[in-house]
């Protein structure tokens, strides 16, 4: 229980600016012969909840577009928006990805994606990646 557990934990950290890999945990875990399906599923559910974290961020951040401190104009900040709204939210099907899959989840909470598009986005990009990941070393 405590290998679920902790890669629970790892998946989650993971998922936000903290240079953790869960992938690692991951394959650690595999060779000892942990239940591949649980731990496929610990580490999806972490790195999931670990976007809604960076997507409540993004929500919080995004408050401040009016601010001295962005130095963004309202009328990009729309662009920006409507681009993304567009053809960012099937880009959180790669929210997986190091460092950019962060800045999508971020911007998904920033321009307010609706959160059961972003789940179920987020869960296929996630849920594969380590999917693939327990195939190759299962």
């Amino acid at each position: 229980m405590i290998a679920f557990i902790s890669l629970f934990f790892a998946s989650l950290l993971s998922s936000t600016l903290l240079p953790i890999s869960s992938e690692i945990t991951l394959i650690a875990l595999l060779y000892q012969g942990h239940s591949p399906f649980g731990l496929w599923l610990s580490a999806t559910i972490g790195n999931t909840l670990g976007a809604c974290i960076n997507a409540y961020l993004g929500h919080v951040f995004g408050r401040f577009k009016s601010s001295k401190y962005i130095p963004v104009n309202e009328k990009t900040w729309r662009l920006a928006e409507k681009y993304f709204k567009k053809y960012g939210i099937w880009s959180l099907l790669f929210s997986w990805l190091p460092i950019i899959g962060d800045a999508l989840t971020l911007a998904a909470g920033i321009f307010k994606v609706n959160p059961y598009v972003f789940i179920a986005f987020v869960i296929i990009g996630k849920a594969a990646r380590y999917a693939v990941i327990v195939y190759l070393i299962v």
